[in-house]
Protein backbone atom coordinates (compact mmCIF):
# COMPACT_ATOMS: atom_id res chain seq x y z
CA UNK A 1 0.00 0.00 0.00
CA UNK A 2 3.00 2.35 0.08
CA UNK A 3 4.19 2.39 -3.50
CA UNK A 4 4.45 5.86 -5.08
CA UNK A 5 3.67 7.59 -1.79
CA UNK A 6 6.94 9.49 -1.95
CA UNK A 7 5.97 11.33 -5.15
CA UNK A 8 5.68 15.04 -4.20
CA UNK A 9 2.16 16.43 -4.30
CA UNK A 10 1.62 19.15 -6.93
CA UNK A 11 1.84 22.49 -5.07
CA UNK A 12 -1.56 23.71 -6.26
CA UNK A 13 -3.25 20.63 -4.82
CA UNK A 14 -1.98 21.59 -1.35
CA UNK A 15 -3.22 25.13 -1.89
CA UNK A 16 -6.64 23.93 -3.07
CA UNK A 17 -6.99 21.50 -0.19
CA UNK A 18 -6.16 24.12 2.42
CA UNK A 19 -8.51 26.70 0.89
CA UNK A 20 -11.31 24.13 1.14
CA UNK A 21 -10.32 23.48 4.77
CA UNK A 22 -10.37 27.23 5.50
CA UNK A 23 -13.88 27.48 4.07
CA UNK A 24 -15.02 24.56 6.23
CA UNK A 25 -13.56 26.23 9.33
CA UNK A 26 -15.42 29.45 8.51
CA UNK A 27 -18.72 27.58 8.10
CA UNK A 28 -18.15 25.80 11.43
CA UNK A 29 -17.36 29.09 13.17
CA UNK A 30 -20.49 30.74 11.76
CA UNK A 31 -22.61 27.78 12.82
CA UNK A 32 -21.16 27.90 16.34
CA UNK A 33 -21.89 31.61 16.61
CA UNK A 34 -25.48 31.11 15.50
CA UNK A 35 -25.96 28.25 17.95
CA UNK A 36 -24.64 30.36 20.80
CA UNK A 37 -27.42 32.92 20.43
CA UNK A 38 -30.21 30.32 20.39
CA UNK A 39 -31.96 29.18 23.59
CA UNK A 40 -29.96 26.50 25.37
CA UNK A 41 -31.17 22.91 24.99
CA UNK A 42 -30.03 19.57 26.29
CA UNK A 43 -27.41 17.68 24.32
CA UNK A 44 -28.59 14.62 22.44
CA UNK A 45 -25.98 12.27 23.86
CA UNK A 46 -25.13 11.68 27.49
CA UNK A 47 -21.63 12.13 28.79
CA UNK A 48 -21.70 10.42 32.13
CA UNK A 49 -18.84 10.54 34.62
CA UNK A 50 -19.57 6.88 35.20
CA UNK A 51 -16.23 6.44 36.91
CA UNK A 52 -17.38 8.04 40.16
CA UNK A 53 -20.06 5.50 41.02
CA UNK A 54 -20.15 6.75 44.58
CA UNK A 55 -21.31 10.17 43.48
CA UNK A 56 -24.59 9.67 41.65
CA UNK A 57 -25.02 13.42 41.38
CA UNK A 58 -22.11 13.56 39.00
CA UNK A 59 -23.40 10.93 36.52
CA UNK A 60 -22.57 13.09 33.56
CA UNK A 61 -24.64 15.98 34.98
CA UNK A 62 -28.03 14.78 33.74
CA UNK A 63 -29.42 18.28 33.73
CA UNK A 64 -26.65 19.40 31.42
CA UNK A 65 -25.75 16.62 28.99
CA UNK A 66 -23.30 18.94 27.28
CA UNK A 67 -20.93 18.59 30.21
CA UNK A 68 -19.77 15.18 28.87
CA UNK A 69 -18.39 13.96 32.16
CA UNK A 70 -16.29 17.01 33.08
CA UNK A 71 -14.63 17.84 29.76
CA UNK A 72 -13.00 20.94 31.23
CA UNK A 73 -11.10 18.80 33.71
CA UNK A 74 -9.86 16.66 30.83
CA UNK A 75 -8.41 19.69 29.09
CA UNK A 76 -6.71 20.99 32.20
CA UNK A 77 -5.04 17.62 32.77
CA UNK A 78 -4.11 16.98 29.12
CA UNK A 79 -5.92 13.64 29.32
CA UNK A 80 -4.46 10.94 27.09
CA UNK A 81 -6.85 8.07 26.62
CA UNK A 82 -7.13 4.90 24.55
CA UNK A 83 -10.46 3.38 23.52
CA UNK A 84 -11.24 -0.08 24.93
CA UNK A 85 -9.74 -2.76 22.69
CA UNK A 86 -6.58 -0.82 21.82
CA UNK A 87 -3.52 -3.10 21.68
CA UNK A 88 -0.65 -1.77 23.80
CA UNK A 89 2.88 -3.13 23.35
CA UNK A 90 4.23 -4.72 26.52
CA UNK A 91 7.31 -6.74 27.43
CA UNK A 92 5.23 -9.85 26.77
CA UNK A 93 3.72 -8.70 23.47
CA UNK A 94 0.62 -6.73 22.56
CA UNK A 95 -2.25 -6.73 25.08
CA UNK A 96 -5.55 -4.90 25.09
CA UNK A 97 -5.46 -1.79 27.24
CA UNK A 98 -8.32 -3.02 29.46
CA UNK A 99 -6.26 -6.09 30.37
CA UNK A 100 -3.22 -4.19 31.65
CA UNK A 101 -2.37 -3.81 35.33
CA UNK A 102 -0.05 -1.80 37.54
CA UNK A 103 3.48 -3.14 37.35
CA UNK A 104 3.20 -4.42 33.77
CA UNK A 105 6.32 -3.50 31.81
CA UNK A 106 5.96 -1.48 28.62
CA UNK A 107 8.73 -0.45 26.19
CA UNK A 108 9.04 3.34 25.98
CA UNK A 109 10.78 5.68 23.59
CA UNK A 110 12.75 7.65 26.18
CA UNK A 111 13.04 5.44 29.26
CA UNK A 112 13.44 1.90 27.98
CA UNK A 113 11.31 -0.78 29.64
CA UNK A 114 9.18 0.84 32.36
CA UNK A 115 6.41 -0.30 34.74
CA UNK A 116 2.89 1.08 34.63
CA UNK A 117 2.19 3.17 37.74
CA UNK A 118 -1.49 4.00 37.32
CA UNK A 119 -4.39 2.98 35.10
CA UNK A 120 -7.67 4.83 35.06
CA UNK A 121 -10.78 4.74 32.94
CA UNK A 122 -13.98 6.64 32.33
CA UNK A 123 -17.10 6.00 30.30
CA UNK A 124 -19.51 7.93 28.15
CA UNK A 125 -23.06 6.55 28.11
CA UNK A 126 -25.64 7.24 25.42
CA UNK A 127 -29.25 7.09 26.56
CA UNK A 128 -30.73 7.30 23.05
CA UNK A 129 -29.02 5.08 20.46
CA UNK A 130 -30.84 6.87 17.64
CA UNK A 131 -29.05 10.15 18.37
CA UNK A 132 -25.41 10.90 17.46
CA UNK A 133 -22.64 11.15 20.01
CA UNK A 134 -21.66 14.64 21.12
CA UNK A 135 -18.50 15.69 19.29
CA UNK A 136 -16.38 15.91 22.46
CA UNK A 137 -17.00 12.24 23.22
CA UNK A 138 -16.10 10.88 19.78
CA UNK A 139 -12.69 9.27 19.29
CA UNK A 140 -10.21 10.03 16.54
CA UNK A 141 -9.71 7.06 14.22
CA UNK A 142 -6.20 6.73 12.83
CA UNK A 143 -6.38 4.22 10.01
CA UNK A 144 -3.83 1.50 9.42
CA UNK A 145 -0.66 2.94 7.80
CA UNK A 146 -1.89 6.53 8.21
CA UNK A 147 1.36 7.59 9.92
CA UNK A 148 3.79 5.41 7.94
CA UNK A 149 4.14 1.95 6.44
CA UNK A 150 2.10 -0.36 8.71
CA UNK A 151 1.96 2.37 11.37
CA UNK A 152 -0.37 1.94 13.05
CA UNK A 153 -0.68 -1.73 12.12
CA UNK A 154 -4.42 -1.64 12.86
CA UNK A 155 -6.95 1.17 13.20
CA UNK A 156 -6.15 3.15 16.34
CA UNK A 157 -8.79 5.02 18.38
CA UNK A 158 -7.75 7.85 20.72
CA UNK A 159 -9.31 10.79 22.49
CA UNK A 160 -8.97 13.99 20.53
CA UNK A 161 -6.41 15.51 22.90
CA UNK A 162 -4.21 12.42 23.00
CA UNK A 163 -0.84 13.25 21.44
CA UNK A 164 1.08 11.15 18.96
CA UNK A 165 4.85 11.33 18.71
CA UNK A 166 5.96 12.10 15.16
CA UNK A 167 8.81 14.06 13.59
CA UNK A 168 10.36 14.61 17.02
CA UNK A 169 7.30 16.33 18.54
CA UNK A 170 3.99 15.52 20.20
CA UNK A 171 0.88 16.39 18.19
CA UNK A 172 -2.70 15.97 19.34
CA UNK A 173 -4.73 13.50 17.31
CA UNK A 174 -7.54 16.01 16.91
CA UNK A 175 -5.19 18.44 15.18
CA UNK A 176 -4.30 15.84 12.53
CA UNK A 177 -7.83 15.01 11.35
CA UNK A 178 -7.72 15.03 7.55
CA UNK A 179 -10.97 13.41 6.44
CA UNK A 180 -9.26 10.42 4.83
CA UNK A 181 -6.93 8.35 7.03
CA UNK A 182 -7.41 10.35 10.25
CA UNK A 183 -11.03 11.07 11.06
CA UNK A 184 -13.35 11.93 13.91
CA UNK A 185 -15.20 8.64 14.23
CA UNK A 186 -18.98 8.66 14.55
CA UNK A 187 -18.85 5.60 16.87
CA UNK A 188 -22.50 4.94 16.02
CA UNK A 189 -22.15 1.22 16.73
CA UNK A 190 -21.47 1.91 20.43
CA UNK A 191 -23.94 2.85 23.16
CA UNK A 192 -21.00 3.19 25.54
CA UNK A 193 -17.48 4.52 24.96
CA UNK A 194 -14.90 3.45 27.51
CA UNK A 195 -11.50 5.13 27.57
CA UNK A 196 -8.37 4.11 29.47
CA UNK A 197 -5.43 6.17 30.78
CA UNK A 198 -1.93 4.77 31.23
CA UNK A 199 0.36 6.65 33.63
CA UNK A 200 4.05 5.90 34.10
CA UNK A 201 6.22 7.46 36.79
CA UNK A 202 7.01 10.26 34.33
CA UNK A 203 5.66 11.29 30.96
CA UNK A 204 6.87 9.10 28.08
CA UNK A 205 5.92 7.56 24.74
CA UNK A 206 4.54 4.01 24.44
CA UNK A 207 3.25 2.03 21.46
CA UNK A 208 -0.43 1.53 20.69
CA UNK A 209 -1.24 -0.59 17.64
CA UNK A 210 2.42 0.01 16.77
CA UNK A 211 2.12 3.83 16.79
CA UNK A 212 4.08 6.04 19.18
CA UNK A 213 1.65 7.68 21.64
CA UNK A 214 2.13 9.68 24.82
CA UNK A 215 1.23 8.39 28.25
CA UNK A 216 -0.92 10.42 30.63
CA UNK A 217 1.06 13.50 31.60
CA UNK A 218 -0.18 13.90 35.16
CA UNK A 219 -3.12 13.23 37.45
CA UNK A 220 -4.08 15.70 40.12
CA UNK A 221 -6.12 14.71 43.17
CA UNK A 222 -9.38 16.21 41.92
CA UNK A 223 -9.05 14.48 38.54
CA UNK A 224 -8.23 11.11 40.09
CA UNK A 225 -11.21 11.28 42.45
CA UNK A 226 -13.59 12.02 39.57
CA UNK A 227 -12.72 8.88 37.62
CA UNK A 228 -12.42 5.17 38.36
CA UNK A 229 -9.15 4.43 40.14
CA UNK A 230 -8.27 1.04 38.84
CA UNK A 231 -4.90 1.17 40.46
CA UNK A 232 -2.23 3.57 41.61
CA UNK A 233 1.35 3.06 42.62
CA UNK A 234 3.47 6.06 43.42
CA UNK A 235 3.76 9.12 45.57
CA UNK A 236 1.76 12.31 45.21
CA UNK A 237 -0.08 13.14 42.00
CA UNK A 238 1.63 16.21 40.61
CA UNK A 239 2.30 17.90 37.29
CA UNK A 240 5.52 16.95 35.54
CA UNK A 241 7.55 17.83 32.47
CA UNK A 242 6.61 16.78 28.96
CA UNK A 243 8.92 14.19 27.41
CA UNK A 244 8.94 16.13 24.12
CA UNK A 245 7.63 19.46 22.76
CA UNK A 246 3.83 19.52 22.42
CA UNK A 247 2.45 21.36 19.39
CA UNK A 248 -1.26 22.20 19.30
CA UNK A 249 -3.84 24.56 17.84
CA UNK A 250 -5.21 25.95 21.11
CA UNK A 251 -7.79 28.29 19.58
CA UNK A 252 -9.88 28.09 16.36
CA UNK A 253 -8.12 31.13 14.91
CA UNK A 254 -4.81 29.25 15.08
CA UNK A 255 -6.23 26.56 12.79
CA UNK A 256 -7.29 29.19 10.26
CA UNK A 257 -3.85 30.81 10.30
CA UNK A 258 -2.22 27.43 9.87
CA UNK A 259 -4.35 26.64 6.83
CA UNK A 260 -3.49 30.02 5.32
CA UNK A 261 0.24 29.40 5.78
CA UNK A 262 -0.10 26.03 4.08
CA UNK A 263 -2.19 27.48 1.25
CA UNK A 264 0.48 30.02 0.31
CA UNK A 265 3.44 27.70 1.02
CA UNK A 266 4.12 26.85 -2.66
CA UNK A 267 5.13 30.47 -3.12
CA UNK A 268 6.05 31.71 0.37
CA UNK A 269 6.69 28.91 2.84
CA UNK A 270 6.08 30.27 6.35
CA UNK A 271 4.69 27.04 7.72
CA UNK A 272 5.30 26.06 11.34
CA UNK A 273 6.32 22.55 12.38
CA UNK A 274 2.74 21.50 13.12
CA UNK A 275 1.59 22.77 9.71
CA UNK A 276 4.24 20.64 8.01
CA UNK A 277 3.37 17.51 9.98
CA UNK A 278 -0.34 17.91 9.24
CA UNK A 279 0.30 18.61 5.54
CA UNK A 280 2.54 15.57 5.22
CA UNK A 281 -0.02 13.25 6.79
CA UNK A 282 -2.84 14.77 4.72
CA UNK A 283 -0.87 14.19 1.54
CA UNK A 284 -0.19 10.63 2.64
CA UNK A 285 -3.88 10.16 3.34
CA UNK A 286 -4.84 11.36 -0.14
CA UNK A 287 -2.27 9.06 -1.75
CA UNK A 288 -3.39 6.04 0.31
CA UNK A 289 -7.04 6.72 -0.53
CA UNK A 290 -6.23 6.81 -4.23
CA UNK A 291 -4.28 3.56 -4.00
CA UNK A 292 -7.16 1.90 -2.18
CA UNK A 293 -9.65 3.12 -4.81
CA UNK A 294 -7.46 1.78 -7.64
CA UNK A 295 -7.21 -1.65 -5.99
CA UNK A 296 -10.90 -1.91 -5.17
Amino acid sequence: MDENLHTPEPPLQRTRRNIVAMAALMVTAIGANLASIKPASAQQSGGGNQGNQGNQGNQGNQGNQGNQGNQGNQGNNRASCFLRGTAIRTAEGDRNVEDLAVGDLVPTLFGGMRPIHWIGRYRYMRSDASMPWAEDARPVRIARSALGPDTPHADLYLTQKHALFTDGVLVRAGDLVNGTTITLDAADEFDELEYFHIKLETHDVIYAEGAACETLLYVDDEYASNFIRLCWRGAELTEEALCAPLLAFDVPRARMKSRFRSAISPWVDRRHKLDIVRDRLEERGVALSRQFALRS
